[in-house]
């Protein structure tokens, strides 16, 4: 009986600092950042270049692993060099890897992770690679003994299992935290399937996609959400923060202005596993499981790479001020 499995995609990440970096603001977006823009037919010189692995699942993993759960990891890796490299690099972080499966039709997901103006956050290139070939029958049901499942963002074939996989947990009184890739959020049953949810984890970008509610309408978004769903719900914010809300309260907080910013590739994968972590550990207990999120977001910001500053169990942290209140 594992205590927690995590589900989706797996990636080599390419990270890449340019010399420089141009930006322009397109009034269509819905994110208030600009887009990157490089000169077509020019080559871009830049400062630096890193090598990780990453993909929302095994970010998740590592932290649940090195909080003292029995961890494993349900994905699919190309039959090649690197899906044999992170395959030992989760067996060495004391991930179960019984439930990857490997496939010799695409290779292993790759990401290209533009770092630029870091406190604007990056831009992600991604082939999804073998990852968007797993589907249903792919999955050892039988095998799948744990008290939680976490979904991080389902490409590809397994995007149609998402209602499947959730139904399941339903059926065998597991909990579930979900963290829905646009895949999943475009799904017509999403609302329904939401209801089903235990914790439900969102960024604002993907919260006003899913409520077709403008960005900046924070307070209305999130009152859409809790509509939707019943059960715990967390819409982070990236530098402003993030909000949670349980039956009927709202608890809201923002991290630490002086807080060092390397890479913010992982940093929601960081605070949402940090955030589950603490909230399976204590039994519900919402402002202890915030300040483990933020803790473990803020490691995960001090270093490149998504797995690299994450907190492992016991090490001591600075506290947040949480703010809660009544939802109205």
């Amino acid at each position: 009986m594992f205590d927690i499995i995590t589900f989706g995609s797996v990636t080599r990440d390419i990270l890449v600092i340019p010399k420089k970096l141009t930006t322009l603001k397109y009034k269509k977006s819905i994110s208030p950042e600009g887009q990157v823009c490089f000169p077509l037919g020019s080559k871009i010189d830049v400062n630096n270049i890193e090598f990780y692995s990453g993909g929302g699942a095994t970010n998740t993993a590592t932290t649940f692993s090195l909080q003292g759960f029995k961890t494993a990891f349900c994905g699919m890796v190309g039959d090649d060099l690197f899906g044999r490299e992170v395959i030992k690099e989760l067996k060495g972080l004391g991930i179960n890897t019984n439930l990857v499966v490997k496939t010799n039709r695409k290779p292993t997901g790759q990401a290209v992770i533009i770092l630029g103006d870091l406190e604007k956050d990056r831009t992600v290139l991604v082939y999804r690679g073998a990852s968007e070939l797993m589907e249903k029958k792919d999955i050892s049901f039988k095998k799948l003994k744990a008290k939680w499942f976490y979904l991080a963002p389902l490409s590809g074939l397994l995007r149609n299992s998402f209602e499947d996989i959730i139904n399941f947990t339903k059926e065998n009184q597991i909990k579930v935290a979900v963290n829905p890739g646009i895949a999943q959020l475009s799904l017509s049953n999403f609302p329904e399937i939401a209801k089903k949810i235990d914790i439900l984890i969102l960024n604002q970008e993907e919260a006003s996609f899913l409520t077709k509610i403008p960005y900046n309408q924070e307070g209305k978004i999130f009152r859409a959400l809790k509509e939707m769903c019943p059960n715990i719900i967390l819409m982070t914010k990236g530098a402003d923060g993030v909000l949670v809300s349980d039956d009927g309260n709202v608890y809201s907080t923002k991290p630490h202005p002086d807080r060092i910013i390397v890479d913010t590739t992982g940093a929601g994968d960081s605070f949402a596993s940090g955030f589950v972590t603490e909230f399976i550990r204590t039994k519900g207990d919402i402002e202890k499981a915030i300040q483990l999120g933020m803790a473990n977001s803020e490691g995960c910001l001090s270093q490149f790479g998504a797995k690299n500053g994450l907190l492992k169990k016991g090490k001591s942290f600075r506290k947040v001020e949480v703010v809660k209140s009544l939802i109205r």
